[in-house]
């Protein structure tokens, strides 16, 4: 029989599990400093008993870290994942001069919270994984089956010249030549209030620019307005984006729709020759990027009156996909799936259901490039994070560490059972 959560729960050793969080997030790893992060992962990983423990630069300077936990037997082989990169930290100290978050790397306990930049995402999830596993060794537990642990970089978007998922494209190019071993079922620790995400939206965001011909005020029939066509633009997207949230409506993500995210324009007294749009598209599960962007140049180009005008389209933020993010899902009655579920749910009751990510991040490339079932499930709230206000349950995230060594056990087995 496998232990009880109640006989983990006596085992875990919370002054640990605590410190460990602590030291993670008081590692500043905003995306492009990986590598000072991963160097903390590295002792911890092998403090733990994690063997084969790796690093290799997916670009130079910026490494990711891997290791595994070898079972006893040929067992099922369970994988960890999570993204090593944070978001900045600017202004942070501006907002919190004076108080004892101050310093985002600080992590101080404030009311049962721990602050910090990268504490919920996904800080708390890496160190939910690496916690469980000591919690089972602390329980003298001997699993059946293997579980890898790999924490990869360039997640995270907004630093120049990276966010573009090299971290995770470099790990999967390893599984898919095989390299590494394949595993069987992936959880990606991306902050989930310890819902268990077994969907998640895809998206692109696409760059428009709009050019016409400047012109005098005075005699504006001399020039072509390119203010004016992305108004008309503009009209013809918000339609555009009504039309796609009537089509369908997925369970777990809702609606797609697109979101004009700037503009920028105008002419000193004068037409104004160029303007710039941006946009976001949501996906949802089945429906293609390239359809999709092929739909939106339609509307675009179909939208503007004066043919002199020129526009040009540009997609910035490819991830699995030259264009963007794909979407993704999993049969929502996958055996791995339900045993997190109830998992989670007996640590802490009222978490664990099964719900859509409301962002995008790097499941589709288990998912869809390789045929791997994925989700996401951690500790930490997605809704603070990213923000001057990002912080992390104690009480959550020790439940989540209970949660994780009791779902290793359902999955990977026990030796003696």
């Amino acid at each position: 029989m496998t232990l009880s959560q109640a006989a983990l729960r006596k085992a875990l050793d919370t002054d640990d599990a605590i410190a460990l969080l602590r030291g993670a997030i008081g590692h500043d790893s905003i995306t492009g400093n990986e590598a000072n992060f991963v160097g903390f992962l590295d002792q911890q990983m092998r403090a733990r008993g994690i063997e084969a423990v790796t690093t290799a630069d997916f670009e130079p300077g910026r490494p990711n870290i891997w290791g595994t936990r070898k079972g006893t037997a040929d067992g099922p082989r369970l994988l960890f994942i999570g993204h090593t990169d944070t978001v900045h930290v600017d202004g942070w100290r501006e907002h919190w001069a004076g108080d004892q978050r101050e310093n985002p790397f600080g992590a101080p306990v404030i009311d049962g919270e721990i602050w910090g930049r990268g504490s919920g995402d996904l800080k708390g999830g890496i160190c939910t994984s690496l916690a469980a596993l000591s919690l089972l060794d602390r329980a003298g537990v001997r699993l059946k089956g293997n579980v890898d642990f790999a924490f990869v970089g360039d997640e995270e978007s907004g630093q120049p010249g990276s966010g573009v998922s090299a971290g995770v494209k470099a790990h999967v190019a390893r599984i898919a030549s095989g390299e590494l071993p394949r595993p069987d079922f992936v959880v990606y620790t991306e902050p989930t209030r310890l819902a268990v995400y077994p969907a998640q939206i895809g998206f692109f965001i696409a760059d428009i620019t709009i050019t016409g011909k400047s012109a005098y005020f005075g005699v504006p029939e001399l020039g072509h307005d390119a203010l004016k066509a992305s108004h008309e633009i503009m009209t013809a997207l918000w339609a555009h984006s009504d039309e796609i949230s009537a089509r369908a409506q997925h369970d777990l993500v809702g609606r797609g729709f697109l979101l004009i995210t700037t503009l920028n324009g105008g002419g000193f007294i004068a037409v104004p020759e160029r303007c710039t749009l941006s946009l976001i598209r949501k996906l949802l599960p089945g429906e293609s990027l390239d359809v999709a962007a092929a739909e939106l140049e339609t509307v675009i180009r179909g939208a503007v009156t004066d043919p002199t005008i020129t526009i040009d389209i540009a997609y910035p933020a490819g991830r699995d996909h030259a264009l963007g993010g794909t979407a993704a899902e999993i049969d929502i009655n996958n055996p791995a799936l339900v045993a997190l579920s109830a998992a989670v749910a007996e640590a802490m009751p009222g978490r664990g259901g099964a719900e859509g990510a409301p962002f995008w991040s790097e499941t589709p490339f288990f998912v869809n490039q390789l045929g791997i079932p994925a989700v996401y499930c951690a500790p930490g709230d997605i809704r603070n994070c990213h923000t001057f206000e990002e912080r992390i349950s104690v009480d959550e995230y020790l439940n989540g560490v209970v949660a994780f060594a009791d779902f290793i056990t359902r999955f990977c087995g026990v030796e003696g059972t």
